[in-house]
């Protein structure tokens, strides 16, 4: 080998072996996810927040056409009879090409021991047919009640991957944003070892 083949050749092998020029070694920053969550204290949105910084994609918060009262329990009033009439609230929020998405997660508050109205309005206005669906949440201490469940039956055509929770805020008691200074490192920890296990990166790859 000649002394500019020599040349090339380490040249060529350098750039292979720098930090970050293997996709492998990196977070994956795909186009192709979606984040939508639902957040009234903001610990779903941390968590919505850290998924983005692991994942990449888009990252889009539900919003109203007309939002829930300031009052908390004004508001538990008002969730509690869109439960009971299956009401579904319409959305400010415009999602467009929805068929570029081929992984969608959705973050969600437990209220009611249910999935949110705003939630199953985004889940019932969108096809998410042969995507993989993989559902986060946040609650006040009581877990996810049917919330994961009812996730799967308005995605029946959908992959519904192993979902992640963590208790958050507790509105009621006035506790509110949570997830944040030493609570948001251990919370991106779990995050982080969730993602790797169900291998949702690791399929976009």
């Amino acid at each position: 080998m000649n002394v500019t083949a020599s040349f090339a050749f380490l040249l060529t092998a350098s750039f292979y072996l720098l930090p970050g020029c293997s996709s492998a070694q990196q977070p994956v920053r795909d186009t192709k996810i979606l984040i939508v969550y639902l957040s009234r204290t903001n610990n779903t949105k941390a968590v919505a927040e850290i998924i983005q910084e692991e994942v990449g994609g888009r990252l889009v918060p539900l919003e109203l056409e007309k939002p829930y009262p300031q009052d908390y329990r004004s508001t538990v009033q008002q969730v509690a009879a869109e439960n009971e009439s299956g009401y579904l609230p319409p959305l400010k929020t415009r999602i467009d090409s929805m068929e570029q998405y081929s992984v969608v997660f959705v973050g969600f508050p437990t209220w009611g021991m249910q999935l949110p109205p705003p939630m199953k309005s985004f889940l019932k206005q969108y096809d998410l047919s042969g995507k993989k669906v993989v559902p986060f949440n946040t609650n006040g201490g009581y877990g996810i009640g049917s919330s994961f469940q009812t996730v799967k039956e308005l995605c029946p055509n959908s992959t519904v991957i192993e979902g992640y929770t963590i208790k958050g805020g507790l509105e009621r008691d006035g506790q509110m944003l949570v997830i944040e200074g030493a609570k948001r490192k251990e919370v991106a920890a779990e995050v982080q070892q969730w993602l790797r296990r169900i291998k949702v990166a690791v399929s976009l790859d």
